[in-house]
C-alpha cells in the first residue's frame, strides 16, 4: 500500500540518492577515477566519530546506520541510510572530523570515493554543487523534524512513526505485491526510537495483538500502515 497523501515521508528521509544521478560524464569520471568497492558484513563499522575523513561513501547496495555513542556506551541512531545514499561527505565539506559513526545494518556493497576526487568534482561541477546544497538544506529540515519528534512525542508515537519510515526504506528492496519486511534488531530499533529494548518489545507486542503488524523472528511486517500513521499522531 502506498502512503502517498497519508504521510509526508519526504520530511523524514534524506535525499542524497539524487546527488549522483545522471551527472554529466565528465563529472562522474572525476568522482569515479579512483573509487574502490568493499562488501561490509552486518554490523561492520564504515567510519567512526572523531576520525579524519579520507573520502565519501556511496551505498551501492544495502543499508547503514548513522549513530553517536554515548559516554556510558549506548548508541543513539540518527538515521538509517538506504541503497543509493551518500555517507561521510558532511565532514569533508566542513573540513573537520566525522561528527558521528556509521555501520552496516546488513551485508552491504559500499563504494569509497577519495576526498581529493570528491572535492575536485565539486569544484568543477556547478550541478553537483547545487545538488549538494539542496541536499544539505533538506537534511537540516529532516533533523529538525527528528528533534521535534523526540521532544514532543511519546515512545509509542515515536515507534509508530519510525516503523512507517522504515517500511518505506525496506519497501525499496521488495517486489510488488510482496510483504515488506523490516529487518532490524530490537536493540537498533530501540536506539533509533530513543528508548529501551524492553519498551520496544512491549509496544511491538501491543501492535501485534491489535493486528497492526506481525513478526517473524527479528523481522517486522506491517499489516496496517494507516493505523501506525494514526498512532504516530503526526500533524
Amino acid at each position: 500500500m502506498s502512503i502517498s497523501g497519508l504521510f509526508p515521508i519526504d520530511k523524514w528521509d534524506f535525499k542524497s540518492q539524487s546527488v549522483l544521478a545522471d551527472l554529466p560524464e565528465e563529472d562522474l569520471a572525476l568522482l569515479t577515477a579512483h573509487q574502490s568497492e568493499q562488501v561490509y558484513s552486518k554490523g561492520e563499522v564504515i567510519f567512526r566519530e572523531g576520525a579524519y575523513p579520507s573520502g565519501i561513501f556511496y551505498i551501492k547496495k544495502g543499508k547503514a546506520k548513522k549513530y553517536k555513542v554515548a559516554k556510558e556506551g549506548g548508541e543513539q541512531i540518527i538515521y538509517v541510510a538506504n541503497t543509493g545514499e551518500l555517507l561521510g561527505y558532511h565532514a569533508i565539506l566542513e573540513g573537520d572530523r566525522y561528527p558521528d559513526s556509521a555501520a552496516s545494518l546488513e551485508e552491504s556493497s559500499i563504494v569509497f570515493i577519495p576526498k581529493e576526487d570528491f572535492l575536485e568534482a565539486l569544484h568543477r561541477s556547478p550541478l553537483l554543487s547545487r545538488r549538494l546544497l539542496k541536499t544539505l538544506s533538506h537534511e537540516f529540515a529532516v533533523m529538525v523534524n527528528s528533534i521535534t519528534l523526540f521532544t514532543q512525542r511519546s515512545v509509542k508515537e515515536r515507534l509508530a512513526l519510525q516503523l512507517v519510515v522504515l517500511r518505506e526504506k525496506y519497501k525499496v528492496d521488495t517486489q510488488p505485491g510482496m510483504p515488506v519486511e523490516i529487518n532490524l534488531s530490537r536493540e537498533d530499533l530501540a536506539n533509533l526510537v530513543g528508548t529501551t529494548r524492553e519498551n520496544i518489545v512491549r509496544i511491538l507486542s501491543e501492535f501485534k495483538e491489535a493486528g497492526i503488524l506481525e513478526t517473524k523472528g527479528r523481522k517486522i511486517i506491517v499489516q496496517n500502515v494507516v493505523a501506525l500513521i494514526n498512532i504516530a499522531n503526526y500533524k
